[in-house]
């Protein structure tokens, strides 16, 4: 029995210089090690997740310790029955996690930490208001019970959606408690509402990827599955794989009874974005899906299309 894929989820906000220096080294370093996945870098640090053989993991990931400011680089490690990534990709961005707010830096000023031990005392406080920062189609299979959905669509949309609400959000609220799949996202929406002036702000350490690895699921105030973004699709408590797919079309998760439309037809189209496309871009899907089986059947791999980062 083959042992399972490591996966290694990562972040860091710390300042690089010249990312575009780093990105050569780095990538060779993947490489070399059969490591796939997606690592993104920019002058306000790394972000990624990658997957490999934990000796290939290892190799990487002290590549990136020896980066300046990374040597206490927090990675959270789950695994996967095969490998959840195509190809290896490191790519420059202009920022790691895309908010569109310039004068963020989540390293001058952050919410409070939270551990997920302590996790459920916080969120079930009436005082607190829960706010779940992930994008539409990642709060419709899985959220924290009582939370609120922003309904964005991108990252980007969090700072003119809580400006916009601010006034009822917090109306008899002393406490804003924020959650993402890994962390990263509320590192920059804590970040954003010290700037707008609240103190009182608390976020999941480690997000809901530690939370699910470590409270047990009779003590679990989560609901539903965790959007990821690989092969992996999603997953649930102790970071067991669900039942969902992933739609090649708009790359939002399809559940067992969304295969069950009439809608649904693999690496073409689902219920969810029958409207959206047209039969032109169908029948391109319909000819990278057969391409793909074409390749599996010959044993060989076929560059598909991943899960949109946040």
């Amino acid at each position: 029995m083959t042992d399972p894929i490591q996966v290694a989820a990562l972040y860091q906000f710390t300042p690089f210089d010249d990312p575009a220096a780093l990105k050569g080294p780095l990538e060779q370093v993947c490489l070399s090690n059969r490591i796939g996945g997606t690592l993104l870098l920019a002058k306000e640090g790394i972000n990624g997740t990658i997957a490999g053989t934990r000796e290939g993991l290892d190799a990487v990931l002290s590549h990136i310790r020896a980066l300046p400011g990374c040597a206490d680089l927090d990675v959270k490690f789950s695994t996967a029955c095969e490998m959840p990534f195509n190809r290896m990709k490191v790519r420059l961005k202009r920022e790691i996690v895309t908010m569109g707010q310039p004068d963020i830096d989540p390293r001058a000023s952050v919410g409070h930490y939270v551990s997920p031990a302590d996790w459920n005392d916080l969120i079930s406080d009436p005082d607190t208001l829960v706010i779940d920062t992930r994008n539409d189609y990642e709060v419709a299979i899985g959220t924290f019970k009582g939370a609120l959905d922003p309904e964005t669509r991108s990252f980007g949309e969090f700072p003119k959606w809580f400006r916009e609400h601010r006034e009822e959000l917090l109306e008899g609220k002393k406490k804003v408690a924020m959650f993402c799949t890994g962390g990263i996202r509320c590192e920059k929406s804590t970040s954003f509402l010290r700037q707008e002036g609240i103190d009182e702000v608390y976020h999941l350490k480690g997000g809901i990827l530690k939370y699910l690895e470590t409270v047990p699921r009779d003590q679990s105030l989560w609901e539903g599955d965790c959007f990821v973004f690989d092969e992996r699709v999603a997953v649930g408590h102790d970071l067991a794989l669900s039942d969902y797919r992933l739609c090649r079309a708009c790359r939002r998760p399809v559940s067992p009874q969304d295969m069950q439309s009439e809608y649904y037809e693999e690496g073409v189209s689902c219920p969810h974005c029958i409207e959206e496309k047209t039969e032109e871009q169908r029948e391109r899907y319909r000819e990278r899906q057969r391409q793909a089986q074409l390749a599996r059947e010959r044993g060989e791999s076929h560059v598909g299309t991943l899960p949109r980062s946040p």
